[in-house]
């Protein structure tokens, strides 16, 4: 390869997954990393320009043209554009488990563990994360690519890790629900269609850099070593091949999409289209833009996802310019809040549009971040709650819904198995609308308690995030530190979207002048008063005490002066910067696999000084030394 290099630990150590096959296909798409350089660059400077002139996100103009095929956005509108038809073990997909196939700091036989629960669940899918619940330390990307390889192929290691699964789930279910939930462990594993979560355009990998050094881009490492180490073994047994794609913001991100798939298509002798993929409405901007979207994915796209804490994060983002646009608690903003529910209607209208052969796509509903472990009465009400949200979801027209957990998947899909529908392809919601009142209310704010009690609660989950995040554990059980050892509030399964929105929602309450609807004795506020800086810097130091003082169940000891420390400069420091930081998980990325208090704030100073002078954001991986490359 003369484009790109590889850490010498890491090719060696992982030649099963830098295979000759694969080495080759990124030295095919290495040429591609320069747009989306340029993609990112034209994101930052969007963001700027919004903030710098308070402005608000709108609709393409009619006369706007989509990536290289030059697709006419009017056209678009009026169906004339060609997606594709729902491949057989796509067409239910009632529920999608999410989750990553690797833990940190585990053996392979412990690791690959978390496949075999997957694909025993019982779920019509899993969306295997390769990003917001994917650690990063050390080299999981690579486990986790290493562990969906040897699943994929039906090693040894894997059959036998699932044989002991495949008990221990039974065993749970006997105790649960009174009955097994597998009867034949090995025709189960075929059960669950198997989708990967490739990491965003936004991010860079860990361990590729291109020959001059620049920062290589995470998608298209993530998305050659799944699809080149798997395509085969897919095909084999007549599974489609699926990504679920991340954080677009625009069309023509979309488009750039499409292209990386047709060229890698290309390269593999595949014909055009043979790659699927969901794309998960995660953006503000993208939701101006979704038939736009669609279309430019073209025979590509399958389906949509929604989803709420990403989302949420992203509309704080978007509108960090607005003065008066000041989110409320967080426990407030379900999928019928205001913006909320326009964001969702947008998108079962935009599934349901048909492209110019008659074919709609699918809509996946939100995250069940719920988990069955705690006191009776805390169960019961929270899988009530579940259940309630499934039910709505499914009536408003969602073909299926995420879990953050496999004991969910038979808890919630009941749900879908008594509407008795495959699918709800084609449903009849009307066409999408361009009006000044659709574009003001995916920005409408509704009233809604914004307490001492909900920053706390924000600011509580945020620490202990980012400590999770820095101890590899990027999917984690958490609840507010004031919670701890109450077994009747229940732990829910966060990914990196719970720290980006804790943070922005912290940060917007305390640069835009919020206001408590509620007095806080504790605090001795008054109904209306001002939330300043220092009512943040008290509950951060009250937060980050509980914490401190938590039991190593919550907050693992070792932690406590290694990587939370870390975790309370981040939040502190993204708090209180008069420029707001666009990713949490750049402050975090940087710091992966560092305990030095003394060099995370040399970091993180780094970053917002040339984000403040330039707009440049830093994600390149700052351990990566050019002495410490091989030609790969």
């Amino acid at each position: 390869m003369s484009q790109l290099h590889i850490t010498p630990e890491r090719l060696l150590t992982y030649q099963d997954i830098y295979t000759d096959e694969v080495l080759q296909a990124l030295e095919a798409l290495a040429p591609l990393n320069a747009k989306q350089k340029v993609l990112m660059e034209e994101r930052n400077q969007r963001r700027a320009e919004r903030i710098a002139n308070k402005s608000l996100l709108d609709f393409l103009p009619e006369d706007a043209c989509i990536g290289p095929d030059h697709l006419r956005v009017a056209d678009i509108r009026l169906g004339d554009f060609e997606c594709s038809a729902i491949p057989k073990d796509l067409q239910r997909q009632w529920i999608q488990g999410t989750g990553p196939a690797a833990k940190p700091n585990a053996t392979l036989e412990s690791s690959i563990r978390n496949v075999a629960y997957a694909l025993l669940s019982g779920a019509d899918g899993w969306m295997f994360d390769g990003e917001d619940a994917l650690g990063q330390i050390q080299a999981m990307s690579l486990d986790n690519q290493r562990n969906l390889k040897l699943a994929i192929h039906r090693d040894e290691k894997f059959m036998n890790a699932a044989s002991q699964v495949s008990e221990e789930m039974n065993k749970w279910a006997q105790s649960f629900f009174g009955k097994p939930i597998i009867k034949n462990w090995k025709e189960q594993l075929d059960f669950t269609t198997l989708i990967f979560r490739a990491r965003g355009l936004h991010l860079d990998d860990r361990h590729i850099t291109m020959e001059n050094g620049e920062s290589f881009s995470a998608s298209i490492t993530d998305l050659t070593l799944f699809v080149v180490n798997n395509h085969k073994a897919l095909q084999a047994k007549g599974a489609s091949i699926v990504l679920y794609l991340p954080k677009i913001q625009t069309a023509h991100e979309a488009a750039f999409w499409n292209t990386l798939l047709s060229t890698l298509e290309q390269h593999l002798g595949m014909e055009k289209g043979t790659i699927k993929c969901y794309v998960l409405v995660e953006q503000l901007e993208a939701t101006y833009q979704l038939l736009e979207i669609r279309a430019a994915l073209g025979l590509h796209f399958v389906g949509f996802n929604t989803g709420r804490w990403d989302y949420i994060n992203a509309v704080a983002d978007a509108m960090c310019g607005i003065d008066d646009f000041i989110n409320p608690n967080i426990e407030s903003i379900t999928m019928t809040y205001a913006y909320m529910g326009a964001y969702e209607d947008r998108v079962r209208n935009a599934v349901n549009t048909p492209d110019q052969n008659g074919n709609y796509s699918l809509w996946q509903g939100g995250m069940e971040p719920n988990i069955p472990v705690g006191s009776q009465g805390g169960v019961k009400a929270s899988m009530e709650k579940a259940l309630a949200g499934a039910k709505r979801e499914q009536a408003a027209g969602a073909s299926g819904k995420w879990v953050a957990h496999w004991k969910m998947v038979h808890i919630i899909r009941p749900v879908w198995e008594e509407a008795g529908e495959t699918n709800q392809l084609g449903r009849d919601f009307g066409s999408l609308t361009y009006t000044k009142e659709d574009q003001q209310a995916l920005i409408t704010l509704a009233d809604a308690p914004l307490t001492i009690r909900g920053g706390r609660n924000l600011l509580s989950v945020a620490l202990q995030y980012g400590n999770a995040f820095l101890q590899g554990f990027q999917a984690a059980a958490l609840k507010p530190a004031d919670f701890f050892g109450n077994d009747d509030i229940l732990y829910l399964m966060e990914d990196m979207a719970t720290g980006e929105i804790r943070l922005s929602v912290l940060w917007e309450w305390l640069h835009k002048g919020a206001r408590l609807t509620e007095g806080d004795d504790e605090l001795s506020l008054n109904n209306g008063a001002l939330f300043t800086r220092e009512i943040f810097d008290q509950m951060l130091t009250e937060e980050y005490q509980k914490l401190l003082d938590a039991e190593d169940k919550d907050v693992h000891n070792d932690s406590k002066t290694t990587t939370l420390p870390i975790s309370r400069e981040i939040v502190r420091t993204y708090v209180t910067s008069e420029t707001k930081g666009p990713w949490f998980i750049d402050l975090l990325n940087l710091n992966l696999n560092n305990e030095s208090l003394e060099v995370a704030e040399e970091r993180i100073d780094r970053y917002y000084n040339q984000l403040t002078a330039t707009g440049q954001r830093i994600t390149e991986n700052l351990d990566l030394q050019p002495n410490t490359h091989i030609n790969a």
